[in-house]
């Protein structure tokens, strides 16, 4: 069972590629499931003053739902169509968030973090925002918004969990026994939720060289019994699951032989292979 759950397209700004081309790359590469999983558009921080090109207009996003659910149809002997977003956990911003989501038939939604109030640690522009700093604070406060999404329980899947070491930032080797506590105490929250928990291959082709999480969070999730997926996070058709051959071979490495799978915010499970 071929799934890729995490996908971002032209609407958002930074991305490449209508939805279509994603439906129509998704059934060349042989996916049996598709999700398309674009951003929630920017609530915290005014979209023509801030950084461009973060994530779509709010009056995008009923024509985002709209089209997905058009392709859902129109491909659904082809493919099986994940209507999905990916949303941000905003610290004080819990009640628009909810709004917004509840007013859509989405079938997922991966909680992710990546602002630390204004400061986006995701976005390669950004980076100076790690001058002056104690990495360790800011995977504290990382990790804390972590298990402040997961509280919400407005998410159904947590996205790229330990995205905070994507450009290389971490903690100083004597400070490892707190950042696998941080660690951890996510994956408590994690589990407390009842999420599932992506493997998310894009890190692999980012500074940080290594999948996000990493292999030992995996193992941890899994102890845990939390429940796991696939994503590639995609920002142009042509690289659609890209390394997830990968993170399924670390799944079937590690014992793992099903993946979580959703249809209208409900989870099943799929095998990993056969």
């Amino acid at each position: 069972m071929l799934i890729d759950y995490h996908t971002h397209h032209v609407r958002c700004g930074h991305a490449v590629g209508e939805l279509e081309e994603y439906v129509q790359r998704g059934i060349a590469i042989g996916l049996s499931q598709l999700g398309l999983s674009d951003h929630l558009p920017l609530i915290h921080v005014d979209p023509a003053t801030y950084y461009p090109e973060m994530a779509m207009p709010m009056d995008e996003l009923p024509r985002y739902v709209e089209e997905c659910l058009m392709l859902k149809e129109k491909y659904r002997d082809q493919i099986d169509i994940k209507v999905g977003l990916e949303a941000d956990y905003i610290e004080g911003y819990e009640e628009m968030i909810q709004n917004i989501l509840n007013q859509y038939p989405f079938d997922y939604v991966i909680g992710s973090v990546h602002f630390l109030g204004e400061w986006d640690i995701s976005d390669f522009r950004q980076t100076q925002g790690w001058e002056g700093k104690h990495v360790l604070d800011v995977y504290r406060q990382y990790y804390d918004a972590i298990g402040k999404a997961c509280a919400t329980g407005f998410y159904d899947i947590v996205g790229h969990l330990d995205v905070i070491k994507r450009f290389g930032y971490v903690p100083l080797p004597e400070e490892t026994e707190e950042r696998i506590a941080l660690e951890d105490m996510a994956l408590q929250a994690v589990k407390k939720a009842d999420m599932v928990m992506e493997l998310n291959s894009s890190g692999l082709s980012k500074v940080c060289k290594e999948i996000f999480p990493s292999r030992r969070i995996v193992q941890q999730a899994i102890a845990l019994d939390i429940p796991l997926t696939l994503g590639s996070d995609a920002h142009d058709p042509l690289k659609l699951s890209d390394h997830l051959d990968e993170a399924r071979a670390l799944l079937q490495e590690l014992g793992v032989q099903q993946l979580a799978v959703f249809e209208q915010r409900q989870r099943s499970f799929v095998l990993l292979h056969g």
